[in-house]
């Protein structure tokens, strides 16, 4: 899928969800900015697990199914899986990025579908989501580099706009990356994430009344 068509589809899937597309990165960077205030590593617990429930919601929208600010925390319900997911890219990539800028770009990229996967797979141990995350990235590092790079002017504009051009530039941005999960899940012919629904239950019939408590009608007793 081009370029264009990525961008295409993420503006159609923030169509009438601006409101929580923008709420949603604000709460996390809020959420972010003061883990880190309380204590240095505190951003590190709980990233992994933000980010897979901003992925979450992202992806949603992008299905066109309701989202609310509260599937932001959904993942925390799967906390373990979550947390180590983001704090080994993040160690991996730092240790990576020793060796020089590139090798750690190439693995940022590399490790860049991990909290979509734990939206599909949150029964993924977060190597497992890591080694799934690569598998999947293997010949388009290229082509995410390249997607996000095209939105360098944009958030060049941000800059000079003290920042206020952010509240359109990142949510677009984000839905950019979602569909081009989609698009690496489609050419690779896996399985569509589907959001869970309520199973249907059929409706029962009301059980007999047993015969010492059926109500025998009289009309004369009315008379």
């Amino acid at each position: 899928m081009p370029r264009a068509s990525i961008k295409a589809n993420a503006k159609e899937s923030l169509r009438g969800n601006w409101g929580t597309a923008i709420l949603v990165l604000l709460l996390n960077w809020m959420l972010l900015s003061a883990a880190t205030g309380v204590m240095v590593i505190g951003k590190l617990i709980i990233m992994g697990t933000l980010e897979t429930g901003v992925a979450l919601i992202y992806l949603k929208l992008s299905y066109r199914e309701p989202a609310e600010i509260g599937d932001l925390f959904q993942p925390f319900q799967n906390f373990v899986n979550t947390f180590f997911a983001g704090f080994l890219s993040t160690i991996f990539t730092f240790l990576w990025s020793l060796l020089f800028v590139i090798p750690g770009i190439v693995k940022a990229l590399a490790y860049s579908q991990v909290y979509y996967i734990l939206c599909d797979h949150p029964e993924y141990t977060g190597r497992e989501a890591i080694d799934a995350s690569q598998e999947m990235m293997r010949g388009h590092k290229g082509e995410l580099f390249l997607l996000q790079l095209s939105f360098f002017g944009w958030f060049l504009l941000s800059f000079l706009t003290f920042g206020l051009l952010l509240l359109y530039v990142k949510p677009y941005y984000q839905a950019a990356l979602t569909e081009f999960y989609r698009y690496l899940k489609e050419t690779q012919g896996q399985q569509d994430w589907q959001p869970q629904q309520k199973p249907d239950v059929p409706e029962q019939a009301a059980p007999p009344l047993p015969e010492n408590r059926k109500v025998n009608y009289d009309p004369e007793q009315f008379e």
